[in-house]
Formats: structure tokens, sequence, C-alpha cells
């Protein structure tokens, strides 16, 4: 019986930093139950001018509810596009409204939503987002469709999308719905599926925004964009600091998306023997991944260097294939002990994700053990002895004693709240003057600090009693009772160090998104692409609803 990676595998930042989107992905999850539940879909209103301001309302309607895109665009100045959380104007706004709007709410969201910080929405609205044009790709789409033409392929493959989000809020920002209002819709149950929802409207919102203007601009000679270059067309995204303090922030949570993915993994690899079927069909999926990780660029140093040890790694992956590898017992078992041997762990990860693909029944259950609905593993039991913390935080973070502490590259690093957004930032410790205004981001470092302390006091002391003399320890003691309790909670790694790469913590969430094509800016910020290769309302069924994200294999 295979079980489960260990903990102390997985929770590395090198690999997490590497995983891949998978069945499990939350996209996918939106997708697959939007076409299986044969959701409807209906534009409302789209009254913008030539000028491409005004606003537009999308409606997606399940078996109870619906929900509504209000869509607000705005001509925005060149000089005052920017991707930067401080931007103050954007290209497009939106919001989920939360059934279908009235003239009334129209013109409450009009007044709030393209201020998106600065002003508010209320209870019936699930997300707040905005978005800016890539302007190259934009422009140039405008430009051949409205001369009565397609765009260039070879532009659209590069670039990837013809708008990007920069910020996607929910869960009770700005005045927002909380979640625990509507976590226990079936349709809303898995983790961002509001979010989530939001983009896919806001997909279809650009294509047809970006056909007005090509057809205010060439008339009845503007041609409509191809289903097929538009099939290609997902929206990006930049995201930064203020997502990566999230995977330490909601141990439980992120636990739960790791447990789920671990899990299916090993029903996988527990399979004892692959079909002909089975194997035509992994194989015609490699394939597809072959273009997908083809069409994947980037600039970024660090990017460049994981990018070439996939590929280097995909002819291997190949020419296994190729042996009677699948015909062996337990050959899911026998290709991950395999790819463990002789692949990178960029080529690990990606051929993990791939062998869930052919076994739904064994991999979609899971898709509802992944949000968080044990507040109660949060509370902190003050019952237990100081031996008892002890044991707790040695079997937690004992691995944290290899770091030399005292070494200034140990903690170069301080994670802090900036003042002017109130979003996580990253600095340096001994370059900065930010050591007071610390978040407490550092369970290896405040482990070792809390083991230090409860070493002054008698086994038999309760929690509760040093806790007492010493709250600063309070969120490690918690922590380290929780991560004795579900495995895949902490990452095991130094996050203050000054070799770790923020965007790591980044690619393990967005994996987990569905996001593919990452693209580091810095080891700070990343673009990526959402629903690139995913069906429109109008083509959203069954049989496309879910492995949209793998393009047709190369000729």
């Amino acid at each position: 019986m295979v079980a489960r990676r260990p903990a102390e595998k997985v929770m590395r930042l090198a690999r997490l930093g590497s995983l891949h989107q998978s069945r499990l992905s939350f996209m996918r999850q939106l997708t697959r139950r939007m076409g299986t539940e044969a959701w409807q879909f209906e534009r409302r209103a789209f009254d913008i001018d030539a000028q491409g301001v005004g606003h537009a309302v999308y409606e997606a309607k399940g078996p109870d509810r619906s929900y509504s895109l209000v869509a607000f665009a705005h001509d925005l100045p060149d000089d005052q596009r920017s991707d930067r959380v401080i931007a103050t104007a954007w290209d497009a706004t939106f919001t989920l409204f939360d059934g279908v709007p009235s003239d009334h709410d129209i013109e409450r969201l009009r007044a709030n939503v393209p201020l998106q910080e600065a002003g508010r929405v209320s209870e019936q609205e699930l997300t707040l987002s905005r978005a800016n044009r890539s302007v190259r790709l934009w422009s140039h789409v405008v430009d051949r469709l409205a001369a009565g033409q397609q765009p260039d392929p070879a532009q659209v493959e590069a670039v990837g999308y013809l708008m990007r989000t920069t910020a996607v809020y929910g869960s009770g920002k700005f005045g927002a719905a909380d979640r625990e209002t509507y976590a226990s819709r079936p349709e809303l149950q898995s983790p961002f599926q509001a979010e989530l929802l939001t983009v896919y409207l806001i997909r279809w919102c650009v294509r047809d925004l970006v056909e007005h203007m090509a057809q205010t601009k060439g008339g009845t000679s503007a041609a409509r964009l191809d289903p097929q270059i538009a099939q290609q067309l997902g929206i990006g995204n930049s995201t930064g600091l203020g997502m990566a303090p999230f995977v330490i922030n909601h141990p439980v949570l992120f636990n739960n998306w790791i447990m789920a993915r671990e899990e299916a993994i090993a029903r996988v690899r527990n399979v004892e023997s692959a079909s002909q079927e089975i194997q035509t069909q992994f194989k015609a999926l490699f394939a597809q991944s072959q273009t997908l990780v083809a069409r994947w660029l980037s600039d970024h140093p660090i990017q460049k260097a994981k990018l070439a040890d996939l590929g280097a790694d995909m002819p291997l992956i190949a020419q296994h294939l190729q042996s009677e590898a699948l015909d062996l017992p337990n050959p899911w078992d026998q290709l991950m002990l395999w790819a463990e041997q002789a692949l990178s762990v960029e080529g690990q990860e990606l051929l993990a994700s791939l062998m869930l693909e052919p076994y739904p029944e064994l991999v979609d259950g899971l898709g509802s053990c992944m949000s968080d609905a044990s507040p109660q593993m949060m509370i902190l039991d003050g019952q237990h002895s100081v031996k008892d913390s002890l044991a707790q935080l040695e079997q937690a973070f004992g691995w944290a004693k290899t770091i030399d502490w005292t070494a200034k590259s140990a903690d170069a690093r301080a994670w802090y709240v900036s003042e002017e957004k109130l979003e996580p930032r990253l600095g340096e410790r001994y370059q900065e003057d930010i050591a007071d205004y610390e978040q407490p981001l550092s369970p290896a470092r405040d482990a070792m600090r809390a083991m230090e302390e409860l070493g002054n006091h008698p086994p038999e002391t309760s929690a509760a009693e040093f806790l007492r003399a010493h709250p600063e320890h309070r969120h490690i003691l918690r922590r380290a009772q929780i991560a004795c309790k579900i495995p895949y909670s902490e990452i095991r790694d130094n996050t203050i160090a000054s070799e770790m790469l923020p965007i790591d913590m980044l690619r393990a969430k967005l994996s987990f998104f569905g996001a593919t094509h990452f693209d580091p800016r810095s080891d700070r910020w990343v673009r990526i692409c959402m629903y690139a290769g995913a069906p429109y309302p109008e083509e959203l069924n069954p049989a496309t609803s879910d492995r949209w994200v793998y393009p047709e294999a190369a000729a």
C-alpha cells in the first residue's frame, strides 16, 4: 500500500514552487460543475459607447440561483495604466452580484465599483475586481479585426491575454459578503469559486469588448474574433507579495489543499494495473502537455532555469512511456519512483498532476475536502504541559534546529504590513528600520525561540500558565498543536532567509487555482494566465468543461 508522500518531502519551498494545475484545481472544479449542471448564461446588458465607456451585465444561472458580473469599462489614458496595487484607475472594473441587479443596483455600483478600495460594495456583492489591457495585444487585435482580418497567432500566443486582473477581492473585503454567508452553497463550497466565477465571466466580457471596439473602428467591414483564437486567450493576472503569506496564515486550509492532492496521488499510485484505454488516454494527455510546456515562456532567470529543466525532462518522459512502463504492475507507483530518480522537481510534479487525469472517480470527490470547515482546529489547548508543547514543537519544527539562527542570512528578511495599502511586504531586516513592525510569518524561527523559553520552565507547567508570562509565543504553540494533527500545515523552510523566494509561495497557491504559464517578473511577483483554452459559455458542456487546459498536441 503506497502512502501519501511525507511532509518533509512535499512541504519544501522548492517543491511547492514547482506545483502544476491538476484535476483538483479550483478553476476546473468550477467549469466541470457548470458544464455538468448545464448552467445557462445570458448577456443582460451591454451599454458601452464608441470610446469604450459604459457598463455590461453577464448572468450565470445555476440550478438554484443566479450570479451576475457587473462590468464597468473606462477610457484610461496610457500614462495612468499600472498593475501596482497603489493604482487608482483601471481599464475595467467589476463586481459579482448575488442574483440579478436592478437598475438601482447598477447606479449604486457605478458610483462605487470604479473606485475599488476607495468605494464600498454591499453584502449583495461577492467580489470586487479590476483589470488593465495588454496594450500591445489589445491594439493589435482591435486593428486587425477592424480591418476584417484575424490577429497574428504568434502575437496571441506570446502574450496570451487581452486583459489582466490586478486584484480579485472577496471574502468580505470592502463591504462584500463574508464567505460564511455563502460557503454552504454547493457551487461555492470549494475555495475561491466566487472569485474564479468572476474571472470566467470577465473573460467573456473582454472578448465582447474587444469585438465592440473593433466594430466601432471598422464598421461593417470588421470581423469577429475567430473562435479558436478566442479560446487560446485567457485572463492574465499580476500577483505580488500580498498573496505570499496566505499559505502561512491559513495552515488548516493549505493543509487541506495539499492533503487532497497527495491523497489523490497516493490513490492513483495504488492502482494495480492500467488498461490499454487508460494508457492511450494518458499518452495523449502527455503529448498535449508537451504543447503546453512549449508555449510556456519567461525572461526571468529563475523561471528560465526551471523551464530548461522541464524542457530536458519532457523527452525523457516521452522515451520512458515508449517502453512498457505502463504495462508493469502498479504502473503509476513505478512511474513516480522512476521520476524521482530521473527528473527535476518540475518534471516530477508535472507527472504527478498528469497521472491524476485518467481517474476522475478516484480524484474528483476530494475537491469537497479542500475548504476549511474546522474553525475549532485553530483553538489553542492551554491544558497541554510545557513538556507536551516542547514535544509538539519538536515534531513540527525540529528540522529548523539545523539552521544557524545567529547568522544574519537566517533572518535577513522581515514581513510587515505597508501603511499605505495595508498589504504584506517583505523588507531587508538589516537595511531597513522595520523590525518593530514584523508580522509573525517566520514559524521556524519563532518555534526555536519558544523552545528555548519553554526550556526555562518546569515540564509540568501548563501551556496556559506559560503563555500568561510569555504571550508572544501563543501563535507558535497553536501552530505546533495544529501541525501535530494535520501533516501538511507547515512549510518546511525558513521563510525569512536571505535566499528565500516568495514566488515559490505564490506559485503553490496559484497552481491550486489552476493557473498556467507562470512568468515571474522578480522574486516577489509573477504574471500568470487563467482560463486559457477554456470554453466560453456558449461552448460549455460536459464534454468541454474539464480538460480544456491541455491544448491540442503539436502535429
